[in-house]
Formats: C-alpha cells, sequence, structure tokens
C-alpha cells in the first residue's frame, strides 16, 4: 500500500506532500499536507482533485482510468486552475523501514 507521495512541479521544483487520510484501494483519499487538496478516485477520471464545485482540477495523465492501479500512480500528471495549468511528476517517497 503507498501511503504518501509527492507531487513535484516541473517548471520550478514546488514539492507538495500528500499522505492518505481515509479509506483503502480506490476508496482511499490522499490529502495534501499544507491545504485542503484531496486527491480520490473518479470512475470516469480514475485517480484525480476536484474542486469544491465539482470541477475537475487535477489528474493523471499518462495512464487510462481502467489501468490504473488502487492508489495514484506514479509519473505524470497536470492540474489546471482557471487558465494556467501546471505539470507535475507524482513520486513516492522511499520508506526508510524497507529500502
Amino acid at each position: 500500500m503507498q501511503d504518501s507521495f509527492q507531487l513535484r512541479r516541473q517548471a520550478d521544483g514546488l514539492v507538495y506532500s500528500f499522505a492518505r487520510r481515509a479509506g483503502l484501494g480506490t476508496a482511499a483519499v490522499y490529502e495534501r499536507s499544507d491545504k485542503m487538496v484531496e486527491i480520490i478516485h473518479d470512475p470516469r477520471f480514475g485517480w484525480s482533485s476536484w474542486t469544491s464545485d465539482g470541477s475537475l482540477s487535477g489528474r493523471a495523465w499518462d495512464i487510462p482510468p481502467m489501468d490504473q492501479p488502487d492508489f495514484p500512480p506514479e509519473g505524470i500528471w497536470v492540474s489546471r486552475k482557471g487558465a494556467k495549468s501546471h505539470v507535475y511528476e507524482l513520486v513516492y517517497a522511499a520508506d526508510p523501514a524497507h529500502p
């Protein structure tokens, strides 16, 4: 099980950390450490992030939803906020207890 990961913005290296807050598998909710941003599994879009008004704001880019694992997939993610978009890489941190 993957309990925490980082989204690393490619343009400037900014890093956002996320940790599993609740649930297991596709019922899991991952929350950003510094702000109320959640990544959840949506049946249509796979692992993704949504605004409070229900608009899609971020998603895994290269892996179709039906091919995504039971946790947010590593690789390229894209976010959108208004007219701005950002490209990130999702990376799971190595667990020091299990090198």
